[in-house]
């Protein structure tokens, strides 16, 4: 095998933005939704939407009193994500009317459709406490989690429904470290966290962790403060976190650091090091937005793939374990058949010490305003005092906590492997912020220079924070100039690139494969949730 190891970097300074001149120019647009907001004490009427581009824009609502468009006093401004909200009482607004919202692009008015609107005085209550009525299983206050998988086919979720089925408090996927999985979660972020607030439910954000390939622990702590990063730039994209907030989840679950060309995991990271990983991500999310973050995970992973410690005990636990009743009061998550879960959140019992426990993946979506057949359902674990007490100080993220914009770039080449033109090529690559920390969006690509020359298969796998695995397949025989590209489709780093030739021999010819014939048999089929509650 031929290897050839290469330390090449190359730093594009580059900033990109949008001047109020370009902006006008730029054709926007503002989306407008009004619904009465359940609340304790006066009914409450939210006003929400959307921003297109996205930035900052300052935004005005105007009522229709029968001849003309007039300005109401509810202003807001838009955050960087473009997403807006407007909270009011009920008595500040006409008890039915028609609204529509006005955001200013430069000198420019730019209209959203009117909505008609009226105010539902049946979703008022006394206090707090009638508002976050213990009503689901077990006498706990019953919530949900969604993801893009909740929005099959593009559907969107009745968060009202949802709200009047029970439940109280919804958890929504905010960010993965994965590109393509974060790009589709971003689809549904915005909107879902705005409908949900609307409709009277608390809402919270998780993320989705991958662990890095790596053994050395300096390393794996650069990594869980990447992740961390990339967590709090998105939370003060949607301008930090608000009084129906709660704290932001990490969701642990794996420790695979590598597979194989099948899909079969052929590597995993240590005990001692994933719960370091754990350790770095919350202390470093805690240490920037004033509250403590919960862990999700299930009591097997906790058990097997990390070591007890008390600092994880800090954080609240979001369990996950199912094929248990919750409205059983004897039963507990946390214990085997036969025998404990031992780890950071074990007690003398057996059970864990958690505050939300995932109980079933397997909730009835229909009922819940949910177009996907399955719904995860959660309950928390504590009275509505304990449960507000999580959504204590808000966080406004400052200058410095927003995403940056086209910030410049390192690209370092770590490796190429080549053999011949049967096997693919495989080259390491790292990307970094010019501060010298990982990126935490974007991933790699190899262009030929030559238009002609078609790249049978390219694939970049994550192995850590700004580090990839590229394996391309199909390059011909002979000398292929090009250039390995750093692309970051969300603009938050500046692309990059350093040339590269790869040198292929050509392979033996290898005689077409003579497919086997598979045996025909019939799966039984399996349902996944025969042991789990659906309701």
């Amino acid at each position: 095998m031929k290897r050839l190891s290469l330390l090449l970097s190359l730093t594009v300074f580059a900033t990109s933005f949008i001047s109020v001149a370009d902006a006008a120019t730029t054709k926007s647009t503002i989306s407008l939704a009004v619904e009465s907001t359940p609340n304790a004490g006066e009914a409450l009427v939210t006003f929400y939407g959307q921003v297109k581009p996205a930035g900052k824009r300052s935004i005005v609502i105007n009522s229709f009193d029968g001849a003309v468009w007039k300005a109401t006093p509810h202003k807001t401004t838009s955050t960087s994500s473009g997403s807006w909200r407007i909270t009011t009482v009920a008595t500040a607004i006409k008890a039915e009317g028609k609204y529509q919202a006005v955001v200013s692009v430069g000198a420019k008015k730019v209209l959203s459709k009117a909505a008609d609107f009226k105010i539902d005085l049946s979703k008022t209550y006394t206090d707090v406490n009638s508002l976050l009525i213990p009503g689901g299983p077990g006498g706990r206050i019953h919530g949900s989690d969604v993801s893009r998988w909740q929005h099959p086919n593009d559907a969107p979720i009745d968060f009202k429904q949802m709200f009047d089925a029970g439940m109280r408090f919804v958890l929504i996927k905010g960010s993965d470290a994965q590109e393509a999985a974060d790009i589709e979660t971003m689809k549904w972020l915005i909107g879902d966290r705005n409908a949900a607030q609307a409709a009277g439910l608390y809402t919270g954000m998780y993320h989705y962790a991958y662990l890095p390939n790596s053994a050395d622990v300096d390393y794996v702590i650069r990594d869980a403060k990447a992740q961390a990063q990339k967590v709090i730039w998105r939370l003060a994209s949607l301008g930090g976190y608000n009084e129906r907030d709660l704290p932001v989840a990490l969701d642990l679950e794996n420790n695979c650091v590598k597979k194989n060309r099948s899909g079969v995991c052929i590597k995993t990271i240590g005990r001692t090091l994933v719960t370091t990983w754990a350790e770095t991500w919350l202390k470093t999310v805690e240490e920037k937005t004033g509250r403590k973050p919960f862990i999700y995970s299930y009591p097997n992973f906790l058990e097997s793939s990390m070591v007890r410690s008390e600092a994880l005990r800090q954080y609240p636990l979001w369990l996950a374990q199912y094929g248990i009743n919750p409205a059983d009061p004897i039963a507990q998550p946390g214990q085997k058949t036969i025998g404990c879960y031992v780890h950071s959140w074990s007690t003398a019992n057996c059970s864990s010490q958690w505050q939300i426990w995932q109980y079933s993946s397997c909730g009835i979506g229909k009922k819940y305003g949910v177009a996907s057949s399955r719904l995860d359902l959660n309950v928390f674990r504590g009275s509505p005092e304990n449960f507000l007490s999580l959504i204590k100080g808000k966080w406004q993220p400052e200058a410095v906590d927003m995403m940056p914009i086209n910030e410049p770039t390192n690209i370092n080449l770590i490796s190429v492997a080549t053999t011949d033109t049967n096997k693919p090529v495989l080259i390491n690559v790292e990307v970094f912020r010019s501060i010298g920390t990982p990126v935490v969006t974007g991933t790699v690509v190899f262009r030929p220079l030559d238009t002609n020359v078609k790249v049978k298969k390219q694939t970049a796998t994550r192995s850590a924070s700004g580090r990839w695995e590229l394996s391309i397949e199909g390059l011909p025989a002979g000398v292929t100039a090009g250039t390995l590209n750093y692309v970051d489709i969300s603009k938050t780093h500046a692309d990059n690139l350093l040339p590269l030739s790869i040198n292929l021999v050509q392979g033996p010819v290898l005689p077409p494969p003579i497919p086997t014939p598979k045996p025909t048999t019939t799966k039984k089929p399996t349902d996944g949730c025969a042991k789990q509650i659906k309701h």
